[in-house]
């Protein structure tokens, strides 16, 4: 009960240390999140239920979100497509950025060999454009589900190695690195407890910032037709499947588009708040010292 309080007391407190931008984009975020986990259990209808609605039907009482182009309810179909518009783009954006980091603990705590290797096939990478690789590796591998997180991991990976290399390098010189080095620790420790845990608030940012990217690359993929195919649906597949009905005014393509909006406002307005309250911080912290 009492670790129940302390972890109620430290959410309100992180909570009050936000500003309002900050915690209306965390309840956006926490919103859409909820939906991806919890919402095939809110829908009214079965995913690929007709309803027995017309087709691009406006919104009401019996489609509260209106209707697509086969009569289907949107609502049922935006909740649904939550799971992989949100799934996939959370599960690619933690393996890019954890396997981003990892490579750049590697490189920056191992010999000078493999840190030039790691840092050119880095570069090599970050010359193409993101986009047109994920296109290039659609098109010639498929768009499975698998596929799909895998070009995200591929695309995004090494912007995430090159920001955590930046502050690796820049850590393994400081005194406490260098103490541990003077008393025999091995650079695995060294690694996981002295250089890593002083780079997760920025790798935490910067995670924020991905997952948003992948959102939108995975969006786009499907708006184009490449990305989640039936009889999965994304947010951006619902855009592509129902562009049609966009100049009769339907709700079908303007609903998924706006929770694509809306759901990368939130997470860049609660990013923004995290960057703005730890440079704050870190400002008060100098005036102590």
């Amino acid at each position: 009960m009492r670790k129940i309080v302390m972890l109620l007391k430290t959410a309100l407190n992180f909570w009050r240390s936000l500003s309002i931008s900050g915690r209306v984009g965390l309840v956006m975020t926490l919103f859409w999140l909820c939906m991806a986990i919890f919402g095939g259990c809110l829908s009214p209808y079965n995913i690929e239920d007709i309803s027995g609605g017309g087709i691009d039907e406006g919104f009401s009482r019996a489609f509260l979100l209106g209707t697509d182009y086969l009569g289907r309810d949107m609502l049922t179909r935006v909740l649904y497509g939550a799971r992989y518009s949100i799934g996939l783009a959370l599960s690619a954006a933690v393996l890019a950025s954890v396997f981003g980091t990892l490579l750049a603990l590697l490189a920056a705590m191992s010999g000078k060999w493999l840190e030039e290797l790691l840092g050119r096939i880095n570069d090599a990478l970050l010359i193409m454009p993101g986009k047109i690789m994920a296109l290039l590796m659609v098109a010639v591998f498929g768009s499975s589900l698998p596929m799909l997180t895998l070009t995200a991991i591929i695309t995004y990976w090494p912007g995430a190695y090159r920001i955590a290399y930046a502050m690796a390098s820049n850590l393994r010189s400081m005194d406490y690195v260098q103490a541990a080095h003077l008393r025999g620790e091995s650079k695995l420790y060294i690694a996981l407890t002295d250089v890593l845990p002083n780079m997760l608030h920025p790798m935490l940012t910067d995670f924020g910032l991905r997952f948003v990217y992948i959102v939108l690359l995975l969006s786009g993929l499907s708006f184009l037709g490449l990305g989640v195919q039936p009889p999965y649906a994304d947010w951006g597949t619902l855009v592509h499947e129902n562009l049609q009905a966009l100049f009769d005014g339907s709700p079908a393509v303007l609903v998924p588009a706006l929770a694509i909006a809306s759901l990368t406002i939130g997470v860049n307005l609660f990013i923004d708040s995290l960057q703005s309250r730890r440079a704050t911080r870190h400002e008060l912290e100098e005036e102590l010292a």
